[in-house]
Protein backbone atom coordinates (compact mmCIF):
# COMPACT_ATOMS: atom_id res chain seq x y z
CA UNK A 1 0.00 0.00 0.00
CA UNK A 2 1.18 3.66 -1.21
CA UNK A 3 1.52 5.44 2.27
CA UNK A 4 3.92 8.41 1.08
CA UNK A 5 5.92 9.99 -2.14
CA UNK A 6 8.36 8.34 -1.86
CA UNK A 7 6.25 4.99 -1.66
CA UNK A 8 4.10 6.58 -5.02
CA UNK A 9 7.48 6.85 -7.24
CA UNK A 10 8.72 3.38 -6.16
CA UNK A 11 5.73 1.63 -7.16
CA UNK A 12 5.83 4.02 -10.48
CA UNK A 13 9.26 2.47 -10.93
CA UNK A 14 8.44 -0.96 -10.81
CA UNK A 15 5.28 -0.87 -12.67
CA UNK A 16 7.60 0.66 -15.40
CA UNK A 17 10.16 -2.04 -14.96
CA UNK A 18 7.63 -4.66 -14.75
CA UNK A 19 5.81 -3.82 -18.10
CA UNK A 20 9.41 -3.11 -19.79
CA UNK A 21 8.77 0.42 -20.78
CA UNK A 22 11.53 2.90 -20.86
CA UNK A 23 12.96 5.59 -19.11
CA UNK A 24 11.63 8.57 -20.33
CA UNK A 25 14.76 10.44 -20.55
CA UNK A 26 15.99 7.83 -23.10
CA UNK A 27 12.87 8.49 -25.43
CA UNK A 28 13.91 10.33 -28.65
CA UNK A 29 11.81 13.38 -29.57
CA UNK A 30 9.93 11.13 -31.83
CA UNK A 31 9.15 8.43 -29.22
CA UNK A 32 8.04 11.06 -27.12
CA UNK A 33 5.74 12.44 -30.20
CA UNK A 34 4.52 8.86 -31.34
CA UNK A 35 3.75 8.28 -27.47
CA UNK A 36 1.70 11.20 -27.31
CA UNK A 37 -0.39 10.69 -30.63
CA UNK A 38 -0.65 6.51 -29.95
CA UNK A 39 -0.95 6.83 -26.06
CA UNK A 40 -0.37 3.85 -24.53
CA UNK A 41 -3.55 3.31 -22.28
CA UNK A 42 -2.90 0.34 -20.21
CA UNK A 43 0.21 2.39 -18.83
CA UNK A 44 -1.55 5.22 -18.37
CA UNK A 45 -4.44 3.17 -16.40
CA UNK A 46 -1.47 1.76 -13.74
CA UNK A 47 0.14 5.65 -13.23
CA UNK A 48 -3.57 6.56 -12.47
CA UNK A 49 -4.17 3.98 -10.52
CA UNK A 50 -0.87 4.70 -8.56
CA UNK A 51 -1.95 8.16 -8.39
CA UNK A 52 -5.09 7.27 -6.59
CA UNK A 53 -3.71 5.15 -4.19
CA UNK A 54 -1.27 7.38 -3.28
CA UNK A 55 -4.09 10.31 -3.08
CA UNK A 56 -6.62 8.20 -1.17
CA UNK A 57 -4.76 6.70 1.57
CA UNK A 58 -2.54 10.59 2.36
CA UNK A 59 -4.56 13.07 4.58
CA UNK A 60 -5.45 15.75 2.18
CA UNK A 61 -5.98 19.06 2.38
CA UNK A 62 -8.89 20.96 0.27
CA UNK A 63 -6.38 21.09 -2.90
CA UNK A 64 -5.66 17.73 -2.95
CA UNK A 65 -9.19 16.40 -2.30
CA UNK A 66 -10.22 18.74 -5.52
CA UNK A 67 -7.03 17.19 -7.06
CA UNK A 68 -8.25 13.45 -5.93
CA UNK A 69 -11.92 13.74 -7.20
CA UNK A 70 -9.92 14.55 -10.70
CA UNK A 71 -7.68 11.90 -10.91
CA UNK A 72 -10.83 9.56 -9.81
CA UNK A 73 -12.97 10.47 -12.65
CA UNK A 74 -9.56 9.51 -15.07
CA UNK A 75 -9.53 6.19 -13.67
CA UNK A 76 -12.77 5.01 -13.97
CA UNK A 77 -12.75 6.13 -17.55
CA UNK A 78 -9.54 4.33 -18.24
CA UNK A 79 -11.29 1.34 -16.52
CA UNK A 80 -14.28 1.72 -19.05
CA UNK A 81 -12.36 1.81 -21.67
CA UNK A 82 -9.86 -1.02 -20.81
CA UNK A 83 -12.42 -3.38 -19.23
CA UNK A 84 -10.90 -3.44 -16.24
CA UNK A 85 -12.66 -3.11 -12.73
CA UNK A 86 -9.46 -3.49 -10.57
CA UNK A 87 -9.69 -1.14 -7.53
CA UNK A 88 -6.75 0.51 -5.35
CA UNK A 89 -4.56 -0.82 -3.29
CA UNK A 90 -4.83 -4.75 -4.21
CA UNK A 91 -2.27 -5.01 -6.16
CA UNK A 92 1.79 -4.57 -4.72
CA UNK A 93 4.51 -2.84 -6.99
CA UNK A 94 5.80 -4.43 -10.05
CA UNK A 95 2.27 -4.52 -11.81
CA UNK A 96 2.48 -5.60 -15.40
CA UNK A 97 -1.02 -5.91 -17.26
CA UNK A 98 -0.55 -7.70 -20.36
CA UNK A 99 -3.23 -6.66 -23.06
CA UNK A 100 -6.46 -4.65 -22.34
CA UNK A 101 -9.58 -6.69 -22.20
CA UNK A 102 -11.82 -7.92 -18.86
CA UNK A 103 -9.83 -8.05 -15.80
CA UNK A 104 -12.75 -8.26 -12.47
CA UNK A 105 -10.38 -8.10 -9.00
CA UNK A 106 -12.49 -8.08 -6.07
CA UNK A 107 -11.43 -4.99 -3.55
CA UNK A 108 -10.88 -7.36 -0.98
CA UNK A 109 -7.85 -9.64 -2.60
CA UNK A 110 -4.51 -9.09 -1.58
CA UNK A 111 -1.63 -9.66 -4.56
CA UNK A 112 2.07 -9.32 -3.84
CA UNK A 113 5.02 -7.74 -5.73
CA UNK A 114 5.65 -8.44 -9.33
CA UNK A 115 2.46 -9.87 -10.58
CA UNK A 116 1.35 -10.16 -14.43
CA UNK A 117 -2.11 -10.37 -15.37
CA UNK A 118 -3.65 -11.45 -18.45
CA UNK A 119 -6.90 -11.07 -19.80
CA UNK A 120 -10.46 -12.70 -19.02
CA UNK A 121 -8.94 -13.18 -15.34
CA UNK A 122 -11.32 -13.22 -12.44
CA UNK A 123 -10.42 -12.75 -8.74
CA UNK A 124 -13.32 -13.16 -6.95
CA UNK A 125 -14.60 -13.80 -3.47
CA UNK A 126 -16.72 -16.62 -2.00
CA UNK A 127 -20.19 -16.73 -3.14
CA UNK A 128 -22.33 -15.29 -0.65
CA UNK A 129 -19.52 -13.27 1.43
CA UNK A 130 -18.10 -10.31 0.87
CA UNK A 131 -14.41 -9.91 2.11
CA UNK A 132 -13.05 -14.29 1.41
CA UNK A 133 -10.81 -13.29 -1.33
CA UNK A 134 -7.76 -15.03 -2.43
CA UNK A 135 -4.28 -13.63 -0.84
CA UNK A 136 -1.27 -14.00 -3.73
CA UNK A 137 2.04 -14.06 -2.90
CA UNK A 138 4.77 -12.32 -4.75
CA UNK A 139 6.08 -13.45 -8.57
CA UNK A 140 2.27 -14.59 -9.74
CA UNK A 141 1.80 -15.20 -13.63
CA UNK A 142 -1.80 -15.29 -14.42
CA UNK A 143 -2.25 -16.63 -17.87
CA UNK A 144 -5.65 -15.68 -19.62
CA UNK A 145 -8.87 -16.48 -18.74
CA UNK A 146 -8.15 -17.71 -15.52
CA UNK A 147 -10.55 -17.71 -12.39
CA UNK A 148 -9.34 -17.78 -8.62
CA UNK A 149 -12.24 -17.31 -5.94
CA UNK A 150 -12.90 -17.74 -2.29
CA UNK A 151 -10.15 -17.69 0.95
CA UNK A 152 -7.76 -19.64 -0.85
CA UNK A 153 -3.83 -18.46 -0.85
CA UNK A 154 -1.03 -18.83 -3.36
CA UNK A 155 2.42 -18.93 -2.75
CA UNK A 156 5.25 -17.20 -3.83
CA UNK A 157 6.70 -18.09 -7.65
CA UNK A 158 3.78 -19.80 -9.25
CA UNK A 159 2.25 -19.80 -12.43
CA UNK A 160 -1.45 -19.93 -13.08
CA UNK A 161 -2.70 -21.32 -16.34
CA UNK A 162 -4.70 -20.41 -19.08
CA UNK A 163 -8.35 -21.18 -17.83
CA UNK A 164 -7.39 -22.82 -14.65
CA UNK A 165 -10.54 -22.44 -12.17
CA UNK A 166 -8.65 -21.91 -8.32
CA UNK A 167 -11.10 -22.66 -5.94
CA UNK A 168 -8.03 -24.23 -3.11
CA UNK A 169 -5.02 -22.95 -1.40
CA UNK A 170 -1.62 -23.89 -3.30
CA UNK A 171 1.39 -23.06 -0.32
CA UNK A 172 4.12 -24.63 -2.52
CA UNK A 173 6.18 -22.28 -4.12
CA UNK A 174 7.94 -22.17 -7.65
CA UNK A 175 5.21 -24.71 -8.94
CA UNK A 176 2.65 -24.04 -12.44
CA UNK A 177 -1.28 -24.93 -11.22
CA UNK A 178 -3.90 -25.56 -14.00
CA UNK A 179 -6.44 -27.20 -14.66
CA UNK A 180 -10.42 -27.34 -13.51
CA UNK A 181 -10.22 -28.05 -10.76
CA UNK A 182 -6.84 -26.86 -10.68
CA UNK A 183 -3.90 -29.01 -9.56
CA UNK A 184 0.09 -29.22 -9.72
CA UNK A 185 0.95 -29.52 -13.32
CA UNK A 186 4.79 -28.21 -12.69
CA UNK A 187 7.40 -28.34 -10.15
CA UNK A 188 10.78 -26.55 -9.70
CA UNK A 189 9.50 -24.03 -12.57
CA UNK A 190 11.74 -20.82 -12.89
CA UNK A 191 9.47 -17.70 -12.91
CA UNK A 192 12.15 -15.66 -14.57
CA UNK A 193 10.73 -17.13 -17.84
CA UNK A 194 7.00 -15.68 -17.78
CA UNK A 195 7.66 -12.43 -15.58
CA UNK A 196 10.35 -9.99 -14.69
CA UNK A 197 10.94 -9.10 -10.84
CA UNK A 198 10.96 -5.48 -11.20
CA UNK A 199 11.41 -4.86 -7.66
CA UNK A 200 14.84 -7.46 -7.22
CA UNK A 201 15.68 -5.32 -10.05
CA UNK A 202 15.78 -2.16 -8.33
CA UNK A 203 17.35 -3.59 -5.30
CA UNK A 204 20.09 -4.52 -7.14
CA UNK A 205 20.52 -1.22 -8.55
CA UNK A 206 19.68 -2.24 -12.41
CA UNK A 207 16.90 0.29 -12.82
CA UNK A 208 18.46 3.28 -14.38
CA UNK A 209 19.67 1.12 -17.34
CA UNK A 210 17.86 2.74 -20.40
CA UNK A 211 18.30 -0.18 -22.50
CA UNK A 212 16.89 -2.71 -20.07
CA UNK A 213 13.09 -2.15 -21.62
CA UNK A 214 14.66 -3.38 -25.01
CA UNK A 215 16.05 -6.85 -23.57
CA UNK A 216 13.97 -10.17 -23.54
CA UNK A 217 12.91 -11.82 -20.29
CA UNK A 218 15.72 -14.27 -20.65
CA UNK A 219 18.46 -11.60 -21.26
CA UNK A 220 16.91 -10.15 -17.81
CA UNK A 221 17.11 -13.06 -16.04
CA UNK A 222 20.42 -14.05 -16.77
CA UNK A 223 21.35 -10.60 -15.65
CA UNK A 224 19.42 -11.24 -12.15
CA UNK A 225 21.23 -14.33 -11.93
CA UNK A 226 24.60 -12.92 -12.20
CA UNK A 227 23.76 -10.54 -9.40
CA UNK A 228 22.49 -12.08 -7.32
CA UNK A 229 25.44 -14.76 -7.40
CA UNK A 230 23.26 -18.02 -9.17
Amino acid sequence: MINSKEEYYYYLEADRIASAKPLNKSLSLYGRLNYFIFKDYIWEFQKTLRKLEFLKNKKKNIFEKTHYIFVLKKFKSLSYKLGFTIPPNVFGPGLSIAHYGNIVVNPNSIIGSNCRIHSDVNIGTQAGFANKSPVLGDNIYIAPGAKLFGDITIANNTIIGANAVVNSSFDKENIAIGGIPSKIISENIEIDNVLIRATNIIMLGLNNNDSLYKLTSLEIKALLNEKEGY
